[in-house]
């Protein structure tokens, strides 16, 4: 399963302080991050009990060539006129500065564990990216965790 956060944004934001957030929350994770002069690119957040762990890729697309995987996911929103949200956030969608993406690793022992860390880490990316964030089979979310536009 994937999630993606949409971030209006280009500013990095410090793995330092995301993994301060999710320790706070009471969340453990050791963090491997790796990145360029632009700021980190990918990164690992590895759960006690081993396992695989969350993997995270940035993307900016001021360098990176996803403009056409914005313009799909802008596509798709288009179609879910069901809603009153759609239009704002294909908008959204079409002005991201830089996509998020991070995948959810299907042999962790402790679902509950791996879920709040991709929920947190999701919301704080989201809130400090200026974004929103998409979690596939479930919908389109606010930086607060807020259900915009369910997926069906």
């Amino acid at each position: 399963m994937w999630y993606r956060v949409f971030g209006l944004s280009p500013q990095e934001v410090s793995p330092l302080a995301l993994v301060e957030h999710l320790h706070r929350q009471g969340l453990i994770v050791e963090p491997h991050f790796r990145g360029d002069d632009l700021g980190w690119t990918q990164g690992e957040l590895r759960l006690p009990g081993g396992g695989t762990p969350i993997y995270i890729n940035r993307y900016l697309t001021s360098i990176d060539d996803i403009r056409h995987d914005l313009n799909s996911y802008a596509a798709e929103l288009e179609t879910c006129d069901y809603h009153p949200n759609h239009q704002q956030l294909m908008e959204h969608a079409i002005q991201t500065q830089q996509l998020i993406v991070l995948r959810r690793p299907a042999d962790n022992r402790d679902e509950a564990a791996v879920e709040a860390v991709l929920e947190h880490t999701c919301r704080y990316l989201a809130e400090h990216t200026q974004g929103v964030y998409q979690i596939d089979g479930r919908g389109w979310f606010a930086p607060d965790g807020t259900l915009l536009l369910p997926e069906y």
